[in-house]
């Protein structure tokens, strides 16, 4: 059975799995609403780009 001879490092275990965090969605500041929605969506008011999309 293959065993390892030294005992890894917290360091390069640490190093080793620093591709596997997690990531922030991509939020923005809705001007006209003032509260935080993804990017690339429709505001809750119905509103995208400025412009209104749905409703009214």
């Amino acid at each position: 059975m293959a065993v390892p001879a030294r005992r890894t490092s917290k360091a390069k275990k640490r190093m080793r799995r620093t591709h596997k965090g997690l990531t922030v969605p991509g939020m923005t500041l809705d001007r006209e609403t003032g509260e935080y929605r993804m990017s690339h969506r429709v505001a809750p008011n119905g509103t995208y780009n400025n412009k209104q999309v749905i409703g009214e």
